[in-house]
């Protein structure tokens, strides 16, 4: 027998910051929430680092890479080390993988509400941030793979198959993401433009969830919940089923996020199929969950810890139900852009992934500081009042998704939209967001009544930063059994497993993208589409920056209610030149896609300056200091020559001339400003930004004319 240490100190450090960031991002989220029912309150009314566009990409990232991802290597280091019976290949990498992790968190948080941003939704950091995730992630990988080769157990068990998926699989969606081109220090415009950009946005946005918030927690799951249940997992054979299928087919699925938009038809209906399919592996693992419990149901009336992980697992299989629901085209043209999908995520995020990290926390602590756990009773009080958080967070959001689409649906008996003014809509919304509010407000409560919990077990324990394990060295050969299945050599073998793991997870991809970039017909062009000016970029830009794609979409779908309140439905060709698309996921506010021409530019800066002054009873923040902020043209001949790299037609030299047109045009915006009696400098990004406004959608309009 060999004697050797567990690495409890790099266990710890996760453990820490899983349960400091997911402080900060559940307060952040909640102040959002608030922002909904409060657009006034001075505590955050015009305060551009405080407004909803900003903050909003701030509590997703907070809660999936700072909260979960911490939890993900807190768990992963803690099992992996007892599941191969080895240390960690290397203190050092390890060290340098926390210290990145949490340096690239604390990056996120200074540049995201300082409106530094890609806009891609859950990819949006900018590109030296990417690139430290990217070295961040291979320091994990070089760790966890050196670790594997050093093991002490032959056999690999079915977490490290996840652990194995996970890291290969967001590797290759964050590298293909993130392909952009830089043009300063803190901006840069995605290499894919419009239809192509959309496509692998989301192939990356449902796969992050599906390979960040899913496969690592299910591997999380297989080692937590037998362990805490003290019995074997249900099947063995159901997990290898349940780990091959899903990884097969999830990255097929993104294009459900995508259904009745200019996304090319087979590509949709590609992605319905495959989202579909994923019922039966997703509940396949549910199940072996559960039923890994068999047995021990007594002990789940009593034991907090159980009780998060049950609720966590059946989270897991109602997302999972829904999901492949929502992807259904009659259900998507009901839920998608409502509230719906905001309530159906967050079954996930607070059921399964929160309950699952408060689970193990409670489990871990006691184990690592050697003593028992402060407080049962306050942990099953957290229990019950993180649950009916859960509640009064999902449901009124369901019931705010349903009243969004029957109202934005719904005709009168002559044939009119019954609620034209989309405020009306919003307005309905209010006791629900309310409720929304107080479920999260209950859900933070648990939190820190957990915290509290957590720090009084261990100040009343000793922490154990090496403790001693032996174990017998690993053969130098072995024996194939006379019954032994074929997957037994995948599985003893991670390299092997991390190559076919890798070929399954490039055919759906591969197969998705190639047509859609390599087939003209599948994004025809329109003539009349043109580069935008450079005072409409650099208006984009400023769009970009204060997060307007959070609440408004630039997709108006072929439906007859949609047609009747926006205008023409969106055609793929008139994103050719948008790098980075906006066609956006939800709306708190109107498409924007036909806004251009339809109201006077007096109209946008009132509106900007104070929501309500237009439309009373907004909850859309105001942005004052857009009236007083001078717009940056120093880059303006880099951000031309950058579109031109990507392919967009402006004539050769056209960078050396930008500036002197985007000042005729801002002059020409000034002109008519004042003509309604408002005075404003040429130069300020107010200009810029309903020089944008104005020219959305514009473009297919001349060729219907024509």
């Amino acid at each position: 027998m060999e004697q050797f240490s567990y690495d409890n100190q790099i266990v710890r450090l996760f453990a820490i910051a899983t349960i400091l960031w997911g402080l900060v991002g559940m307060l952040v989220g909640l102040i959002v929430a608030l922002e909904l029912v409060l657009p006034e309150l001075v505590l955050w009314d015009g305060i551009s680092f405080l407004s909803f566009g900003r903050l909003r990409p701030l509590h997703t990232n907070a809660a999936i890479f700072a909260f979960v991802g911490n939890g993900i290597f807190m768990g992963t280091y803690y099992s992996l080390q007892r599941l191969l019976k080895t240390r960690m290949y290397s203190d050092l990498l390890g060290r340098i993988h926390f210290w990145g992790w949490q340096l690239i968190i604390v990056a996120a948080a200074l540049t995201l509400p300082f409106g530094i941003t890609s806009s891609k939704e859950y990819a949006e950091l900018e590109w030296p941030i990417d690139i430290a995730i990217t070295l961040i992630w291979v320091v994990f990988g070089l760790n966890m793979f050196l670790t594997l080769i050093n093991r002490r157990e032959r056999h690999l068990y079915v977490a490290i198959w996840f652990y194995i998926a996970t890291w290969v699989t967001v590797a290759v969606l964050h590298i293909v993401n993130n392909l952009e081109l830089p043009v300063t220090m803190f901006k840069s415009y995605s290499i894919f433009a419009g239809v192509q950009d959309a496509l692998v946005q989301w192939w990356y946005g449902h796969n992050a969830v599906a390979f960040f918030l899913t496969t690592p927690y299910l591997g999380l799951m297989y080692y937590f919940v037998p362990k805490a249940a003290n019995r074997p997992v249900y099947s063995y054979r159901l997990s290898i089923i349940h780990f091959w299928a899903l990884i097969f087919i999830y990255i097929w699925a993104g294009p459900h996020h995508l259904l009745y938009t200019s996304l090319p038809d087979w590509a949709q209906s590609l992605g319905t199929v495959f989202s579909v399919m994923l019922i039966a592996p997703s509940w396949g693992g549910m199940l072996n969950g559960l039923l890994t419990l068999r047995g021990a149901w007594d002990k789940v009336r009593t034991d907090p810890i159980l009780k998060f992980l049950v609720v966590a697992v059946t989270a897991y299989g109602m997302s999972t139900f829904e999901g492949p629901m929502l992807s259904i085209k009659t259900v998507n043209s009901i839920s998608h852009y409502t509230d719906w999908t905001i309530g159906h995520v967050h079954v996930g995020t607070l059921g399964w992934n929160g309950f699952l990290t408060f689970g193990i926390l409670y489990w871990l602590f006691p184990r690592l500081w050697n003593t028992k756990l402060h407080s049962i009773k306050m942990a099953n009080s957290h229990f019950w009042i993180g649950t009916l958080g859960i509640i009064l967070y999902t449901i009124p959001l369901y019931w705010a998704g349903f009243t969004q689409s029957l109202m934005w649906k719904d005709f009168t008996e002559d044939g009119f939209l019954a609620y034209p003014n989309f405020l009306e809509t919003v307005l309905q919304l209010m006791p629900m967001y309310w409720m929304r509010a107080l479920g999260g407000t209950l859900y933070l409560v648990g939190v820190i009544m957990m915290i509290v919990n957590l720090i009084r077990t261990a100040r009343a324990g000793n922490f154990t930063a090496n403790e001693a394990a032996e174990a017998a060295p690993l053969a130098k050969t072995y024996k194939k059994g006379a019954n032994e299945y074929w997957h037994r050599l995948i599985e003893r073998r991670p390299l092997q497993m991390l190559l076919v793991s890798t070929v399954l997870i490039l055919i759906g991809g591969v197969v998705e993208m190639v047509p859609t970039f390599m087939v003209k017909s599948n994004v025809p062009t329109i003539a009349s589409v043109k580069p935008y000016t450079p005072l409409e970029l650099q208006g984009r830009d400023i769009y970009i920056r204060e997060g307007c794609y959070t609440c408004h979409s630039q997709m108006i779908r072929p439906f007859r209610s949609e047609t009747e309140r926006y205008g023409e439905y969106s055609k793929s060709g008139e994103f050719v030149y948008d790098h980075p698309f906006q066609w956006g996921s939800k709306r708190t506010g109107p498409d924007l896609h036909r806004e251009g021409g339809k109201y006077p530019d007096s109209w946008h800066y009132n509106h900007m300056r104070d929501p309500r002054t237009m439309s009373p009873a907004s909850i859309m923040p105001s942005y004052p200091w857009l009236l007083t902020a001078e717009l940056d043209t120093s880059n303006t001949a880099a951000k031309i020559r950058a579109m031109q790299t990507l392919g967009v037609p402006y004539e050769e030299g056209y960078d050396a001339i930008a500036n002197r047109e985007l000042m005729e045009q801002a002059n020409q915006i000034v002109a008519s400003l004042k003509n309604d009696d408002i005075e404003t400098p040429p130069n300020k990004e107010i200009v810029a930004l309903i020089a944008y406004l104005q020219r959305i959608g514009t473009d297919i309009k001349a060729e219907v004319t024509e």
